[in-house]
């Protein structure tokens, strides 16, 4: 399985009032395993970057008057996240803004390009109920090495998101592994084929029936004939 872990950085924190994206930051797992490839952009949002927003990132105006817009990246942004599940932390944000940019330039929504997005706030969520869920506290939570992330990054938080989430998972590959096995004996396993011995019925004596039959009378006469087992018309 392919699967695309992303972050991406904004001016600000709601696309509906003109907000867009600065940064997008991917890594790639192949059967859950870091691969080693990544995309990493900055991009030129063409308007401001609010305050509250460069104290979270440190990523300026004119940091980004040199980088390129949007959409002159969509196409490789596309070819890198194309038919992979993609895994994001508190997914709903990045979507959106991600959705925005695309719908800016007439294209597909990323459903349109992925099969299926992992919301890993959710699912840390549902884990620990009640318990922080923020990336720093699961990266405490998992023992995950943070040290070098004093402002946020979308690379360095795809990283960490992506170290986070096999964390989070883990076990869940042996169980697919456990499923796959062939049952012991088999053929598949390797072992030879045998024929079960036929069951022993063992038939119940004329006293054990007449017992049985006594016990069921209790218990409908007891239950005031409510004996599922027993016919009502039979009680003695």
């Amino acid at each position: 399985m392919r699967q695309i872990v992303l972050d991406t950085e904004t001016t600000g924190l709601d696309w509906r009032n003109g907000d867009r994206v600065i940064e997008i930051g991917c890594v790639e797992l192949l059967n859950r395993n870091l691969t080693g490839r990544h995309f990493h952009v900055y991009i030129n949002p063409e308007r401001g970057i609010d305050a509250e927003a460069i104290a979270v990132h440190g990523i300026t105006e004119e940091f980004l008057a040199d980088k390129p817009k949007f959409r002159d990246v969509a196409d490789d942004f596309a070819d890198f996240v194309r038919d992979a599940e993609l895994i994001i932390h508190n997914a709903s944000f990045d979507v959106g803004f991600l959705n925005h940019e695309l719908s800016l330039l007439g294209r597909a929504p990323l459903d349109g390009l992925c099969g299926n997005v992992v919301d890993t706030l959710k699912m840390a969520k549902e884990q620990n109920p009640g318990k922080k869920a923020s990336l720093d506290a699961l990266c405490d939570r998992h023992e995950i090495d943070n040290a070098s992330r004093t402002l946020h990054g979308a690379l360095l938080d795809a990283e960490l998101l992506a170290e986070v989430y096999l964390a989070m998972t883990r076990g869940q590959e042996s169980l697919i592994i456990a499923l796959e096995e062939p049952a012991p004996g088999s053929a598949e396993a390797g072992g030879a084929l045998f024929e079960r011995p036929p069951l022993k019925v063992l038939r119940p004596s004329a006293d054990e029936l007449a017992e049985h039959d006594r016990v069921l009378g209790d218990i409908a006469k007891a239950t005031k004939g409510n004996c599922l087992w027993l016919d009502s018309s039979a009680i003695r």
